[in-house]
Parts: structure tokens; C-alpha cells; sequence
């Protein structure tokens, strides 16, 4: 065999070899390639934390709305609860993982004055679960005062109860935010007595 024959036949072989391999990557366009046991594992894990995620949004939502409920039928304890609801507020954005932070830029219109609150809930209302009618307010600001209690005692204890089910970091965050309900359940009800 020649050189130049050799060579024309090293190159067929090449080219034929490099067909193939072509032929082999390509191959997955002819159907969709099945996930492996530890893809579909991580996919399971994934949608569990956005349904946990969503759950822990709405319970902070409907705390929030309740603020606001609150706030627009007592203006007069607005000095008291704005702080309390930009708090709340900041644990909607938190526990949303980015997409809810919009609620949380809504609060300083609400603290600065009581006839906005009304479009802070509003503005939180789109991605929260949908309510049927308006939060109900008791008309003594005592009684509202303690039912706002209640409702943060309540959302504390399912941000405790969804520990659980949490992955590491956002437990953290979980644990951070029903910590700091039972700290407002507090200044709702003994700190007024103070």
C-alpha cells in the first residue's frame, strides 16, 4: 500500500469514526431522555419546598392582611402596630424567596398613613390565597387588639409545625420567623398591660 493510499484510507477512517460519534450524541433528539431515581428524587424535593414555601407565604399574607385590617378600622394604633406589620411584612418577602418582596416595599406608604393600608393588602392579595370577604374587625381596639394576637399565635405555631418538613436553611428562616410572632404576641397582649 502506498503512502497516498494510507493516508485516503486513514482519513475515511476518521471520518467514518467521527460519523458515528456524531450519530451517538445526536441520538438524544429521538425522545426524551428519562431522569434517573436521584433526578427524580431532587425534582420531588423541589416541588415539596415550593409547596411548603407557598404554604408559609399565604399564613404570612393573611397575617398581613390582618394588620392591615386592623390598622384601617383603628388608625389610632398605628403607632403601635406599624412596626409589628413592617415586620410581618419583611417575612412575606423573606419566606417568598424573592417573588413576594413586592408586598414588603408596600409597607412604609401603610405606615405613613392609614388611608394607604387599604392598597398595601391589595397589593399582597394577588399571589395570596384568595380570601372570600374582608378580614372582620371587632370594634373595640382592645378586643382587635387581642383577636391580632391570636392570629400571630396561630401563624407562629404553623411556621413551627412546618419545621419538619423544611429543609435546613429555610427551618432556619421558619424557626426566625415564629420566634419572632411569639415576641408580637407578646407586645400585642402583656406589653400593653406595661
Amino acid at each position: 500500500m502506498t503512502t497516498t493510499g494510507r493516508r485516503v484510507l486513514l482519513a475515511a477512517g476518521a471520518a467514518a469514526g467521527a460519523t458515528a460519534l456524531v450519530g451517538c450524541t445526536s441520538s438524544g433528539g429521538e425522545g426524551p431522555r428519562r431522569p434517573g431515581a436521584a433526578e427524580r428524587e431532587a425534582e420531588r424535593v423541589a416541588r415539596a419546598e415550593a409547596a411548603l414555601r407557598a404554604r408559609s407565604v399565604a399564613v404570612a399574607r393573611g397575617l398581613l392582611e390582618r394588620y392591615d385590617a386592623v390598622l384601617a378600622a383603628h388608625p389610632a394604633l398605628a403607632p403601635r402596630l406599624t412596626p409589628l406589620r413592617r415586620s410581618v411584612a419583611a417575612h412575606v418577602g423573606a419566606l417568598g424567596e424573592g417573588g413576594t418582596g413586592e408586598s414588603a416595599g408596600a409597607v412604609e406608604p401603610a405606615a405613613a398613613s392609614a388611608s394607604s393600608v387599604p392598597s398595601a393588602s391589595a397589593s399582597a392579595r394577588p399571589t395570596a390565597a384568595p380570601s372570600p370577604a374582608p378580614v372582620p374587625v371587632a370594634a373595640d381596639p382592645g378586643t382587635a387588639l387581642r383577636e391580632l394576637a391570636a392570629a400571630e399565635r396561630a401563624a407562629s405555631d404553623r411556621h413551627t409545625d412546618a419545621l419538619l418538613a423544611a429543609p435546613p436553611e429555610y427551618a432556619r428562616l421558619l424557626a426566625s420567623v415564629a420566634a419572632s410572632g411569639a415576641v408580637h404576641v407578646h407586645l400585642l397582649t402583656e406589653g400593653a398591660r406595661a
